[in-house]
């Protein structure tokens, strides 16, 4: 029988390609009209290149992908280099590739590996509401009333997942208190002095700014998070310069001028869930967001999604659906939530910390060398 996935982001698609490569046959139900990926850039360390590289799609996503030279931290307030990682030969040979790229940069090959196989059977207009099951299989019930059936279904539907709110019901993700406002700018807009090919983060007190090349080196992808105490929930809202602006001071002038390039910005407020390891109701399993969502510090969402599918692909049997979803579940749990503790630790002792504990974290990457950064990293990309 069918394994239903719902969600056709890049977990959700992953998912499929990895599921049908396996032998299985997969149908995709999202719920929007068409697939593709809200939001911009995205950074896809070693690990994530290796899950691309397992279902087949490495190759098309490097030729998309910008290939950086280096990632910076600077300070936010007076712009000096703090630590640097380059992602050089021997980065590479240690762990593999580094790259930026658009969402849709990845969405899109995972996309054309579905069509391509006759295995995968894509719906759009399908947004899953609810699930009932039975020793036999699962039915998911769609918003618009229609069932589908299946043998299994993977809950990659999202931060807000449906299939997560019956299964696991701890109602709405938690708000960090985070606002991140996203902004993409067109090359040809940007200075010639402020054109590197790196990933530059500027950390000050209780704020950072990122920024780096996406699309082949056509935009810049722009991102400025602050620790501002938001409350309620926000995906996407239109937002003013003046009002961005007003979250971030003292700002260096390098940060100062790149902020001053964006002509539309987008907010959103950041949330996360605390890690469990219920993500398993017989033969319905959750992936990606929908199971461990993270903060972005650790730039993991995607590559952790993207592990999640080839694990589950793996892992799956049709002859024993409960027993391999389970076996999924205790290989990925603790990894995520290891994931999701550095992402939290990272905003706090990395990303914005002020005073004395910014002089701290300076002290403590001028103590490391490119060697002992590596070390740092053999868990996440080794």
């Amino acid at each position: 029988m069918t394994v239903l996935v719902a969600g056709g982001g890049i977990g959700g698609l992953a998912a499929a390609v990895g599921l049908a490569r396996a032998g299985q046959h997969v149908t995709v139900l999202e719920a929007a009209a068409a697939f593709e990926e809200i939001g911009a850039g995205i950074q896809v360390g070693p690990n994530g290149f290796r899950m691309l590289d397992s279902l087949g799609v490495g190759p098309a996503v490097r030729a998309r992908a910008v290939h950086v030279d280096e990632g910076r931290l600077r300070c936010g307030v007076s712009g000096r280099l703090v630590a640097a990682l380059p992602f050089d030969s021997d980065f590479q040979a240690r762990f593999g590739t580094y790259a930026v790229v658009h969402r849709n940069d990845v969405l899109a090959p995972l996309l054309a590996a579905c069509l391509a196989d006759e295995r995968v059977d894509l719906r759009v207009d399908s947004a899953v509401a609810a699930y009932e099951q039975d020793g036999s299989g699962v039915t998911a019930v769609l918003r618009s009333g229609d069932v589908v059936r299946g043998a299994a279904l993977v809950g990659a539907d999202g931060l807000r997942s449906a299939v997560r709110r019956q299964l696991v019901g701890d109602g709405e993700p938690p708000v960090s208190g985070h606002t991140t406002f996203r902004a993409v700018i067109p090359a040809e807009n940007v200075p010639q002095s402020l054109k590197e090919n790196v990933v530059t983060l500027w950390a000050g007190p209780r704020y950072h700014v990122v920024w780096y090349v996406i699309a082949g080196g056509r935009y810049v992808n722009l991102v400025a998070t602050v620790d501002n105490g938001a409350t309620e929930p926000m995906t996407g809202k239109p937002v003013e310069h003046a009002e961005v602006l007003r979250h971030f001071s003292p700002l260096c002038d390098d940060a100062t001028q790149v902020m001053a390039l964006a002509a539309e910005w987008r907010a959103w407020v950041l949330c996360d869930r605390p890690p469990i390891t219920t993500w398993q109701d017989s033969r319905v399993v959750l992936l990606g967001d929908a199971a461990h969502p993270v903060l972005q510090y650790a730039a993991q969402g995607a590559c952790q999604a993207l592990e999640d599918a080839v694990c589950l692909s793996s892992a799956y049997d049709s002859r024993d659906v409960a027993g391999s979803l389970a076996r999924y579940v205790a290989l990925r749990s603790e990894r995520t939530a290891r994931v999701h503790h550095v992402s939290r630790l990272m905003g706090r002792e990395v990303y914005h910390p002020a005073g004395e504990a910014a002089a701290a974290r300076d002290a403590m990457f001028a103590s490391w060398t490119v060697a002992d950064l590596h070390e740092r990293l053999e868990w996440l990309y080794g």
